[in-house]
């Protein structure tokens, strides 16, 4: 099936609901749509902190100890 006609059979449906159904329908759309857009929202966040430059300088910091340093090895 393909959009349209799949919104027109749902739109059919939906109007032989009584109110309060129809209600619980609009609620589960908006509760979907808030799906997705929680979505899109975490995946622009995620995007945004991998393309952030915030912590690069830790990527070029020099090694201040090495294995040389350690006191004690555990075997």
């Amino acid at each position: 099936m393909n959009r349209e006609v799949l919104i027109k059979s749902t739109i059919s449906k939906i109007m032989q609901l009584p109110d309060k159904k129809i209600e619980e329908v609009n609620n589960f759309a908006e509760f979907l749509l808030s799906k997705i857009d929680d979505k899109i929202i975490q995946e622009g966040m995620q995007k945004l902190s991998y393309e952030s430059k915030t912590f690069d300088y830790l990527n070029e910091e020099e090694d201040i100890y090495t294995v040389n340093d350690v006191k004690e090895r555990y075997r």
